[in-house]
């Protein structure tokens, strides 16, 4: 049985096609919860009219769902609260080359 954990490190093999930076690192995965059979992945994207949008949660639930094959895997795409850079992590800030501010 996949945890919480293993789940978000996995998570960070999704890149965003757009920034090079991983969805976990950029702040987009709000929650993710594990309850019965079903993994449900809570996640937002840096704007709504991304034309990667369909690709970005397939993505996502492909990657949790192989951390545990015998669970289903919800993706829910929300846009409140919205995303702001605010949510970058240290890393994700570097990668950018926005420092450390």
């Amino acid at each position: 049985m996949a945890t919480k954990e293993q789940i978000i490190d996995a998570l960070k093999l999704v890149i965003d096609p757009e920034l090079g930076v991983n969805v976990v690192d950029l702040g987009l995965i709000y929650d993710i919860d594990i309850a019965n059979e079903v993994i449900t992945i809570t996640m937002t994207l840096t704007t709504m009219g991304c034309p990667l949008h369909e690709s970005m949660v397939e993505a996502v639930r492909h990657v949790a769902q192989m951390t545990d094959l015998t669970k289903t895997v919800n993706v829910e795409l929300v846009w409140e609260p919205q995303w702001t850079p605010e949510r970058l992590t240290p890393s994700a800030k570097q990668m950018l080359g926005w420092g450390n501010s």
